[in-house]
């Protein structure tokens, strides 16, 4: 079944249904991991956008594929370059060596290239 949409926006779209079912389960535990990771990524000594492109590093060197989709797009939406999200990715790639760098050249990219689309 084609739902015209493209592989991002469809594990974008599968963490949004899981992530509700899980909250009908557990509101508790839900709630209070929502409340940390937003208050995590508020603005203080470091911008949103930075936080995002940190998350993104560590998102690659985890090797978590829904991470990478997410920060890879909150680093879009807070206004990150292609050029800033693929040094992010390069320092992920330092540290976390070549499966990070397998990551940054192929979901990565792809993901820019999906999202990118949608704005232009």
């Amino acid at each position: 079944m084609d739902t015209g949409q493209n592989s991002t926006d469809q594990a974008l779209h599968a963490y949004k249904v899981g992530i509700g079912e899980f909250t009908q389960k557990l509101p508790d535990v839900a709630e209070a991991f929502n409340a940390f990771t937003e208050t995590c990524f508020k603005e203080g000594e470091l911008s949103a956008k930075q936080k995002q492109l940190i998350a993104l590093g560590i998102s690659l060197v985890a090797q978590d594929e829904y991470c990478i989709i997410y920060h890879t797009k909150g680093c879009l939406d807070e206004g990150a370059s292609e050029k800033e999200i693929l040094e992010a990715c390069g320092v992920g790639a330092a540290f976390g060596g070549g499966a990070a760098m397998s990551q940054a050249v192929t979901l990565v990219q792809e993901c820019i290239g999906e999202l990118d689309q949608r704005t232009h």
